[in-house]
Parts: C-alpha cells; structure tokens; sequence
C-alpha cells in the first residue's frame, strides 16, 4: 500500500468515526423524547453500519467510488433505525404523552451502550490520529532524505 492510499485509508477511518460520534451525540441528545417529528411514538436509536470496501455490496462499493471514498480504509453503508431494541415504559401520568395508564413509552436509548459506543469511537478516533501523523513523519522523513 503506497503513501498516498495508506492516508487515503486513515482518513476514511477518522471520517467514519466522526460520523459514528455524531450519531451518538444525536441519540444521548434525544433520550427523553417521546415523540419522533413525525408523532409515530417515541424516538429510534440510530445504529452506524460500516464495511471494508471488499466486503460491501457492489452497488455500494460503486456509490462509494463516486463519493471518493477510499478502497483501502472503511465505507460507510448506512445509518439505521434500530429495531431491535425495545423501548422503555416509565410509569408518569402527568406526562403528555401517557396513555391512559399513565405509561410513557420512551426511546430504545440506553446511556451506558451510548457512552460505550462513544468512548470506542473516540479511541479508534485518536489511533487513526496516530496512524495518520506517522504516516506525515515518514513523508517527511523521506523528503529529507532525498533532498541530501
């Protein structure tokens, strides 16, 4: 792998982890609403989907190609709605959003798998960093050496 498909790659990673922070951000931000813009219930905690580019689907690798993104590094291949996790059921009549119990159904946010799943972005984040400044002291490195 050359120089530049090496950043091409690191840089992918540090755009599909921002991506993945962000989505978290957006989940803790809406862990108490209970009613999507849509009204349809509660808010849907959003799930990040990554692929290696080999192992995407072709029509995604094509979509990936003429977004610019990279053949070595990470493809983002969607942002879900996870439905699979079930909602929270709090007991609170006063709420607008009771129903006729005094039951609120809240999002499927939980705050630990958020803080989680922000805490392993940010490392991968921070290695991509690293990654990323060796591969500028080698560039470096080389330049000056050729230029003796």
């Amino acid at each position: 792998m050359g120089l530049f498909s090496s950043i091409s790659a690191t840089t992918s990673g540090l755009a599909a982890q921002r991506v993945r922070m962000d989505t978290v951000a957006s989940n803790v931000a809406n862990l108490d609403t209970t009613r999507s813009a849509d009204g349809d219930g509660p808010y849907k905690r959003q799930v990040v989907r990554f692929a290696s580019p080999g192992q995407a689907a072709p029509f995604q690798h094509l979509v990936a190609r003429l977004s610019g993104q990279p053949r070595a590094g990470v493809v983002l291949t969607s942002v879900e709605t996870d439905e699979e996790s079930p909602t929270r059921i709090q007991y609170d009549p006063s709420h607008p959003d009771a129903d006729e119990d005094g039951y609120v159904e809240l999002p499927n946010v939980d705050l630990v798998t958020e803080m989680t799943d922000l805490t392993s972005a940010n490392r991968s984040y921070q290695a991509n960093v690293t990654v990323l400044n060796a591969l500028k002291q080698m560039a470096l490195r080389a330049l000056d050496i050729g230029s003796r």
